[in-house]
Order: C-alpha cells, then sequence, then structure tokens
C-alpha cells in the first residue's frame, strides 16, 4: 500500500509539472522553452501565476498521497526510506545477489555449456546456466563422503578405471519443446579433475577438467569459480543489513550460539512473506542433541543491521584445554589426511526442509507415500508454480512420466541418496 502511494503522488507531480509546462508554451514560446529549467519554470509561476495556479494545485495535491506513503514505509523499515531519499537504489548493484566468474570451454549432453553461477555447499558442487526455476543446462556433483574443504583448499582427481569412493554426476538440460528437464546420472567411466583454493570471504577458485563417457557428449575444462555459501558480503564481513531467509539464519545462528554457549544446527526455516521489522518466528534448533522450539522476534538495529531482540548475550566463551592436550590434538591434525566430509542430506531429511529449499534435492531419488496410500520411487525434478512436488519416474519404454504431489497428500517421503 505505502508503495503504491508513493507512485501515485509521484505519478501526479509528473503530470502536474508536464502540464506547466504545457501552458508555458500557451503563453509564448520563449516561456515554453525556458520553463524546461526549473528556475525558469519557477520564474514562470511567480509571473504567469493566474495561468500556472491550477497546475500548482495539482502539483500539490501529488505531495499529499507521497508523503503519506512515505510516513507509512517508515514506520515499517526505516532504512528503506532512507535508501530512498538518498538514491542509494541508482548507485549499481553492490547489494545484488552473490555472483561468480565461470570461464568453462565445453558442451553438456552435446550443447555449449556457459555456466554463469556456481556453488560448493553441503557437499554438492554445483554450475548453472540460466535463471528460470529450471536451468537451461546444469551440472552436478555429490562430493563422496569424507570430502570437504580444508585450510589447504581441495583436490580430487578420478579416472575411468576408478571405482570405489567416485563422486556421484548428474547433467541436466531443458529442451525448447519440454517443460521438464532431462536428467542423466553417472557414477563411474569419467575423468576429473578439481583443484580449488578458498578465497575471502566465501569463494573458492581454481581448475575444473570434466570428460564423461562418449554418449552423454560432455566434456568441458577452464577456471572456476564457486561460493561456499549464499550469503552476502561487504568489505570482507557478513552484510546483516541484506533482506535475505540467509541473512536471518545467520544472524539467528550466531545468537543461540552465545545463548546456549555451544555449537547448535538451526533447521531450515521459510521465506518471510515481507522483510517488515519487527518480524517474529518460531526456530527449531538442535541443541546437542536435543531439537528446541524457540521463538525469536527479528529487528534492525541502529546501524539498519538485523538483529535479535533484547539480545545481551556476550560472545560465546571458548573452553579452556591444557597445553598439552592443544599440542597433541594440532599433531593429529597435522598428520591426518586432508580431506573433509560432506553433509550427508539424508539425515533430518523433511518435507518442510524440502519444501524451503527445493533446490538442495533437485533430481534426487525420493520415496513418496500419499495420504491414500499409493507410493511413487523417482527422481524429484522441483516444485511447480503452486508449489507440489514433481516426481519423475523413467519408464522401462524409451520416456519418462512425471506426478505431481501437493505438500498436504504427503503422508510420507524419503530421500534415498546422500
Amino acid at each position: 500500500m505505502a508503495a503504491l502511494l508513493i507512485l501515485g503522488g509521484m505519478l501526479i507531480i509528473v503530470l502536474g509539472v508536464l502540464w506547466l509546462i504545457v501552458l508555458a508554451f500557451g503563453v509564448s514560446l520563449l516561456w515554453g522553452v525556458g520553463s524546461l529549467l526549473p528556475p525558469v519554470l519557477l520564474l514562470f509561476i511567480i509571473s504567469c501565476w493566474s495561468v500556472a495556479r491550477k497546475a500548482v494545485v495539482f502539483i500539490a495535491l501529488g505531495f499529499v498521497p507521497l508523503i503519506v506513503g512515505l510516513t507509512q514505509l517508515a514506520s515499517m523499515d526505516a532504512s528503506r526510506v532512507e535508501a530512498l531519499l538518498n538514491l542509494s537504489w541508482l548507485q549499481g548493484d553492490e547489494s545484488t545477489p552473490n555472483s561468480t566468474q565461470i570461464e568453462l570451454n565445453g558442451e553438456l549432453y552435446g550443447q555449449p555449456f556457459r555456466p554463469q553461477y556456481g556453488e560448493l555447499i553441503d557437499g554438492v558442487l554445483l554450475l548453472r546456466e540460466g535463471k528460470d526455476f529450471f536451468a537451461q543446462r546444469e551440472l552436478r556433483i555429490a562430493l563422496p563422503t569424507g570430502t570437504t574443504v580444508s585450510a589447504q583448499g581441495l583436490r580430487l582427481d578420478v579416472l575411468p578405471q576408478d571405482v570405489d569412493g567416485l563422486p556421484d554426476i548428474e547433467i541436466m538440460w531443458l529442451l525448447p519443446e519440454h517443460s521438464l528437464p532431462e536428467a542423466r546420472r553417472i557414477s563411474r567411466g569419467y575423468t576429473l579433475h578439481l583443484d580449488l583454493q578458498q578465497q575471502a570471504p566465501n569463494l573458492l577458485t581454481g581448475n575444473f577438467h570434466l570428460v564423461l563417457p562418449p554418449q552423454f557428449k560432455t566434456s568441458m575444462s577452464g577456471e572456476i569459480q564457486l561460493l561456499s555459501d549464499r550469503l552476502h558480503y561487504r568489505d570482507g564481513k557478513v552484510d546483516r543489513s541484506y533482506d535475505d531467509v540467509s541473512t536471518l539464519e545467520y544472524v539467528v545462528h550466531d545468537y543461540l550460539e552465545r545463548r546456549f554457549n555451544q555449537d547448535v544446527i538451526v533447521e531450515p526455516f521459510a521465506t518471510p512473506e515481507a522483510f517488515t521489522v519487527p518480524l517474529a518466528m518460531d526456530v527449531q534448533v538442535y541443541v546437542g542433541e536435543q531439537l528446541r522450539r524457540v521463538p525469536v522476534r527479528f529487528i534492525k538495529n541502529a546501524n539498519a543491521e538485523w538483529a535479535i531482540e533484547n539480545d545481551t548475550y556476550s560472545p560465546r566463551s571458548a573452553p579452556v584445554l591444557p597445553a598439552e592436550l592443544v599440542a597433541s590434538v594440532a599433531e593429529q591434525i597435522a598428520q591426518a589426511p586432508k580431506t573433509v566430509r560432506s553433509v550427508d542430506r539424508r539425515v533430518r531429511f523433511t518435507l518442510q526442509r524440502l519444501l524451503v529449499n527445493p533446490a538442495q534435492y533437485q533430481y534426487l531419488q525420493m520415496h513418496v507415500v500419499t495420504v491414500q496410500g499409493n507410493q511413487v520411487k523417482g527422481r524429484f525434478m522441483g516444485l511447480d508454480t503452486e508449489g507440489a512436488l514433481i516426481i519423475s519416474r523413467e519408464l522401462k519404454a524409451p520416456g519418462t512420466v512425471s506426478f505431481t504431489f501437493a505438500p498436504v497428500e504427503i503422508a510420507e517421503i524419503t530421500l534415498l541418496e546422500p
């Protein structure tokens, strides 16, 4: 409502100014040309008040909804009014979502592959071309358990003859005449080289080379840049003023770790309909092995940053350990293999987690049991425009069949792949 009032008021003002210029041309050509400059237009109003007063009154009426709209917006979020008045929205895309620079040469299923986005989150490497709900072309690599990014980075080499502990690779492409993408999964017989280094604050950069078996017509090589999380940063620090669900999850995670003074796992929560303050919600959090429901209230502080109301907890204290124990642990870490474990997405998988972050589980095998007792096993393809789950199952004959399930129709859903 506030936005409509602001836009309506500005439209009335602009129309009033145009009307004023037309009236100036009606008086004389000299006044008309001169009124294109604000000082001369003001002089025309003063000199020819009897002609210009109707347009001036019309302009004044436009300020009424404009001021009312700004007042309503200020009551909901003062930082947005400040950004509107100082024209910060004209200063480029400093607050736009994170982007990555990828320079790959190659093809995916016989078509040129030019991904614009890449990430390595929860043990899954994703390269995506296209910005629609379904990517035009997409490569997804699920790293094996025991693989993570260490301080020295991540290096992984796979040859066609290797058979154990290999990443699972999925390729996806969307044909122009189809509404749903086609996907293929490859578990062995390919060549993969991955050499990534950490780059502050949340990037992984390095070399990437992939060649799949000939029937998949997929090969690519070049430099990639991946996001290691979906937060937004400013001057190397998390930008807590950015309105996004990832920012809220970061703020509440930091708050709860300081509150309980131990590691916690925050269950994903749905994106709010509007990022207006105050924002109250109940957060599901694992403290140790116990699941708790914690009510929180998000506000914005004096710096227009997201925070938790009544947060008076001190920074988390670190346990004091004996020097001998610290040295022993450091020696064990130094001698351990430089590998990292990835998160098994089957752990704590729920329908709610799927609905909140469907991209994290896209193209994975799932087993669905409906309220009526029907059972379907297939690959999760995403959500449709109404929020229903799309499950695709390959038939023995060439082709696939797709099933659509509304969340209320699902009695049980199980993730079958890590």
